[in-house]
């Protein structure tokens, strides 16, 4: 390998310094029991809106960041996005109970979240399965009888899980059952306004 000929001795040992230097640093906060600077994790982006949100660039429109819907969701499934405060799920944590009065939507006072003439109504997501991790085959069925809209079934011939499109309202119920019970979560829920994007994108 080629040596930098303006990489010399003197510079050298100025990186070897500061260098040490920087380590030093670290432990003396470590020892004062300060805490040491480290990168924040990624935001996740698999979230979901709550029951009876509107399009996303609508609802980031109407939404004021108010908490209301959080503050009257029973579960506390519903909690604050860490980068804008708006109300967001995760399926695998705390899925949506599907309350039968919605209180979130009935809290809300901006139209971010409309009314839905009934649970089976809403739609937050849709479920994907995926084969390779799903273990239907081998006679896991935990997911199938905690849907709450029965939009999971296991096909017989098969021996595959599928997902009713017209049924599945995305509450992630299935996605936490499944990360309850196996070893790989086989079925997770896509987020509606990703689909959306999508959609509108393929025109």
């Amino acid at each position: 390998m080629a040596t930098n000929p303006s990489y010399g001795r003197r510079a050298f040992l100025k990186d070897s310094v500061l260098s040490t230097v920087k380590a030093a640093q670290e432990l003396v906060k470590e020892a004062d029991g300060l805490p040491v600077k480290a990168s924040a994790p990624p935001v996740r982006t698999d979230w979901l809106r709550p029951p009876g949100a509107v399009e996303e660039q609508l609802f980031l429109e109407r939404c004021t960041g108010c908490h209301d819907c959080i503050t009257a969701c029973p579960p506390g499934a519903i909690v604050a996005h860490p980068s804008d405060g708006t109300p967001i799920l995760f399926a695998d944590q705390s899925p949506c109970l599907l309350c039968e009065d919605v209180p979130c939507i009935v809290a809300c006072g901006t139209d971010a979240l409309r009314p839905v003439a009934g649970i089976d109504q809403v739609r937050m997501g849709m479920a994907v399965v995926s084969h390779q991790l799903c273990t239907a085959g081998q006679g896991c069925h935990a997911c199938v009888s905690k849907c709450p809209t029965d939009a999971l079934r296991t096909d017989l011939a098969s021996l595959r899980l599928t997902v009713s499109q017209e049924t599945c309202v995305g509450c992630g119920m299935c996605e936490l059952v499944c990360k309850t019970v196996n070893d790989h979560v086989a079925i997770r829920v896509a987020p509606s306004r990703q689909r959306m994007k999508q959609e509108s994108g393929s025109r």
